[in-house]
This record gives C-alpha cells, structure tokens and sequence, in this order.
C-alpha cells in the first residue's frame, strides 16, 4: 500500500529477437535474477514486469518480453501477448545483438515504432565481441552497449532511460490546471457495497493526494451528508468532485452555479484521448436498434449484485438510450476482427493502467471509426449532467457545446 501503483509508474519494455540477452539484461538491471537466463532459444515465454525506482526518474516499471522471433502456434501466442506489452509502454528498449547484422525483422519492428514516434533506445549486447558494422554507433538511435557477463554498459543503459524518459511529456495529475494554492474543493465518496472494505478507491486516493500536494483544502463527504456540510461553508468550493455513481444526488444538493465534476471525468483527461470521448458522445443522440456496445473494464474485481459495468450501464442504456441495445463484457480489448462487431465501446475509468496503455488501446477502435466512451461521461450524459460536467474543462466544453448547439 505504501508502493506506487504500476498504472502510475513509466512503463519500460526491453523487445528483441530469441537470445539477443534481454533476460540477462533484466537480471543486471535489478542486480538479481529477476528472469531466466538460457542458451536455448525461448527461454523467456511469459513477459515478466517488475517494478524499479529509478533516480531521479522516480518509480518504474520494467518488463522483460519473448522473442518477437518465436515460432510455432505457441511461439504465435507469446508474440501476440508480447506485442499487447510493447504498444503499451512509455519507454522502448531495443536489446539487439552487438556483434550480428540486422535482422530483417528487426528492421521491420524497428521502422513500425518509430513511425508511431515511440521512444526507442538500442542496447547492444555482447559488448566483450567486436560491433557489427550495421549495429554501429553512427545509428540516430540513441545507443549504448553493454556486456551482460560483466555488467559493463548498465550505468550508462540507465542514464539513457532517464535521458529519453525526460523528453516524453508526463501523464498529468487529477486536478492538474483546475485548481491553485489555498483553494477549498469538496469530494462526495459514496461508500456502497462496491467501495473497498476498509479504504478508498485509487482516483479518489489519487486525487486526495494531488489536492494536498498543491496546498488546497480538501472536505470529504458521502452524498448524503452533503447538502449538510455544504450549508455549513461561508464560501462555495472550487470545485465539487464526485463519484459518477452520485452525479444525481451530488447535483441536486448544489446549486447550479457550483463547478461540479466526476472522478471518473478527470481520469478520462488524465488516462486517455479526451477529446475523443467527448466527441464520441454524439453518437447517442441517434443510436439504432440493435446496436452492440462493448463494456470495456481494465481491471479484475468481484462483482456485485448491482454492478456498474455489468448491471448498471446497460441498464441505463437500454432505458434511456436504446432498448433494443445488445452488450458484451470485456477486460481485453478484441482484435480487429471481432472489434468490428461492435458499434461503440463504454471504457472504465482506467485508474488501473496506465496513459500510454489506453492511448494505444483507442487506436485500433480509431482507425475503426468506433467511438469510444466512459463510464463517468455516459453517466452524466444520461443523468443530464452535460455540459456542466465539462464546464471545469474549457476545450472539451466547447465541443460537447458545438455537438450539441440547438439549431
């Protein structure tokens, strides 16, 4: 409880080819064996993430992956799963042999990440053995070589993430623009049969603490004794920030004039493409029958009797959007051909992954033409919360604004 969560730590991937010394690499990385090391080819047939702190970069989280040259209908599988880790991180290590040509499918990977402007760096292994010519140093990669038997390179291979990690923009932080020193902002916290046994849930955690770290004030409430507590303020907050599940209740108990938001809102700006979300709201002024809506969660957690993503949305949906609506419950994102089946995606929160995880995750949906929504938006939109929702965000405002100006 006292670690940082993986969803907020840089992802780092190290990818290659079967024995280029990715494992080994791993293993020099931590100063133990966090992988096994093998001549045999394939060796490494799960990837395996751990995290690391890495000053004064700050928390991590490292993954070693198979070979992207696996073969088989197993060796397809462990490709398939391996690639999922690589589209999802922040920072891409190349670990290649030093001392042997391009491999042509190197070559191919190599081409496909950086034109997608992924941050790559190249660790040539086997620094005890002469470089290979086409592995030279006149790459505009930034490169480093490393000798895996001595450790040689390692101190270096960590300046360079730290390096490379400094040039991509960060995630943003919950409140991030919204709020300034010494300002008061109160959060509703329903604390119902889904809310975890004895703590909050991770975004109002999140959220608690960017709060405190800007020197805000911060009261906390369940929406019942809300209309209360509020009375008793000799100033309004700032802003109201509530759980989506309160939108309803939390409005009524404010008046219209108070800027009010969701947990879930702010996690779609901080987790994902926001103004896409946004965008995709217009598809639900003119949904068909039979539409097929994809609920997509990003996390494992029991399920109770009346489960948002399960229970709750499809619901709502099927009673004020469209009765005849279809719905399909997925952790995973399907591939392209199933993903066409769909006629829009209902997203978490995401607070259990990280940005570059959702951004690569909506491509696909994207390149589509699907849209994409959250659960915090589809339930303010539904709750008729839109567009004060999105009054503390200016750009998205005016969107939703333009999506859906009377004519």
């Amino acid at each position: 409880m006292n670690s940082t969560p993986l969803a907020e730590r840089l992802h780092i991937v190290f990818w290659g080819l079967r024995n280029a010394g990715k494992s080994s690499l791993m293993n020099n990385l931590f100063q133990k064996q966090i992988s096994i090391v093998s001549e045999t080819p394939g060796t490494t047939t799960d990837a395996v993430t751990r995290a690391y702190e890495l000053l004064p970069l700050g928390p991590v989280a490292v993954t070693d992956t198979p070979g992207l040259d696996d073969e088989g209908q197993l060796g397809e599988l462990r490709i398939k799963a391996a690639m999922e880790k690589i589209r999802s991180a922040g920072v891409y290590v190349w670990v290649t042999r030093g001392d042997q040509p391009m491999n042509p499918l190197e070559n191919v990977l190599l081409k496909t990440f950086q034109e997608q402007s992924k941050f790559i760096i190249q660790a040539n292994t086997h620094g005890d053995l002469p470089l290979h010519r086409e592995k030279s140093l006149k790459t505009t990669i930034p490169h480093v070589t490393v000798n895996n038997l001595t450790g040689e390179g390692v101190p270096e291979l960590k300046k360079l993430i730290i390096q490379v990690a400094g040039e991509k923009s960060p995630e943003i932080t919950p409140v991030e623009d919204l709020v300034r020193e010494n300002d008061l902002v109160l959060l509703v916290t329903p604390l119902d049969l889904a809310a975890p046994k004895g703590r909050l849930i991770l975004p109002q955690v999140e959220t608690i603490r960017d709060l405190l770290d800007r020197d805000c004030g911060v009261l906390i409430t369940k929406e019942r004794e809300l209309g209360w507590f509020y009375s008793q303020l000799k100033s309004a907050p700032k802003l109201v920030i509530c759980d989506s599940q309160a939108f309803s209740k939390t409005a009524a108990e404010l008046p219209e004039d108070q800027p009010l938001t969701s947990f879930s809102i702010l996690f779609a700006r901080k987790k994902s493409d926001f103004p896409y979300l946004v965008r995709s709201l217009g598809t639900l002024k003119n949904v068909k029958p039979g539409v097929s809506v994809l609920i997509l969660e990003a996390c494992n957690h029991h399920q109770q009797g009346d489960d948002l993503g399960t229970v709750k949305i499809p619901r709502l949906f099927q009673t004020l959007i469209q009765p005849q609506a279809t719905f399909t419950h997925s952790r995973k994102l399907p591939q392209d051909g199933q993903l066409k089946e769909f006629d829009m995606i209902i997203s978490c929160g995401a607070c259990m992954v990280t940005r570059d995880h959702m951004i690569a995750s909506l491509e696909a949906p994207r390149n589509l033409g699907i849209p994409v929504l959250n659960y915090g938006l589809f339930l303010a939109y539904v709750n008729g919360l839109l567009p004060r929702a999105l009054e503390p965000f200016p750009q998205e405002w005016a969107i939703y604004q333009q999506m859906f100006q009377k004519r």
